[in-house]
């Protein structure tokens, strides 16, 4: 078991394995994403994310499809949704579940104390945000309704 969220990789959506020690330095925002969802559209605030403040911060999806059946599409479906509906650039990683007996690792260590220290909350429906800081360490969980501009998420990004 991974003991730090830097000891994670995983391959994204075009099959490349990404360790996750690339993105020290930088706050990291994980959020599990769905195509089908009345959240989707959040897609487009975490691109405006990722782009205006690339230099802070790293997005970081993970497709799920544990809630209403919201995310059905492969890998090869989902990456040309992000890409042609929002002109995603942010990483993307294959669709994982983030919740249940199949819970990916990561999901594990993000809502297991435990593990990363302090949180338990796993999320709750498609679109759920972790903020990790630039050392690797849980700083906040974030529900579904919270947009990626909220300004909790800025202030947290520009601190």
């Amino acid at each position: 078991m991974e003991s730090s969220f830097y000891d994670f990789e995983m391959k994204d959506l075009d099959g490349k394995t990404r360790k996750f020690s690339e993105f020290k330095g930088k706050k990291i925002l994980v959020v599990n994403v769905a195509s089908r969802c009345g959240y989707t559209p959040q897609y487009e605030g975490l691109q405006e994310l990722y782009s205006n403040f690339s230099d802070k911060v790293v997005v970081l999806g993970f497709p799920a499809n544990n809630f209403g059946g919201q995310e059905p599409g492969s890998n090869d479906e989902i990456k040309e949704f992000c890409t042609a509906n929002y002109g995603v650039t942010f990483p993307v990683f294959e669709k994982v579940s983030v919740k249940g007996f199949d819970k990916h690792p990561i999901y594990r260590w993000l809502s297991d104390p435990e593990l990363n220290g302090w949180n338990s909350e796993e999320p709750s429906w498609n679109f759920c945000k972790y903020l990790i800081d630039e050392k690797g360490e849980l700083l906040k969980y974030y529900p579904s309704s919270v947009t990626p501009l909220d300004e909790d998420i800025l202030s947290l990004i520009e601190a």
